[in-house]
């Protein structure tokens, strides 16, 4: 069963618990900062692992010292949906634990 786009409202009040999180367009998107590329790396190895975990793969981009997130639901047709909320808290779990900002 596909997942059902969520409203507006919904998205808004989804993002308020997801500090640094915003909409852009169709997705939800977030960079952050770490302290060097080994970190960024790092990140983006654990970010992997819950997208495979939740099977919801979002774009994700490698800078030398940032990981970059655009995030939104392919079987709904693009829009943001539960599933791209639940993976922005995920990453925001673990990202302080690599020295995100």
């Amino acid at each position: 069963m596909p997942a059902e786009p969520l409203s507006a409202h919904d998205i808004e009040a989804g993002l308020r618990e997801l500090p640094g999180w915003q909409l852009e367009g169709d997705r939800i998107t977030r960079t952050y900062r770490l302290p060097s590329h080994f970190a960024a790396a790092g990140l983006t190895v654990h970010v992997a692992r819950i997208q495979e975990e939740l099977n919801h793969h979002s774009d994700l981009t490698l800078g030398y010292n940032t990981v970059a997130l655009a995030v939104h639901t392919h079987d709904a047709g693009g829009a943001v949906t539960r599933k791209d909320l639940t993976l922005a808290a995920r990453v925001e779990a673990i990202a302080a634990g690599h020295g995100a900002e």
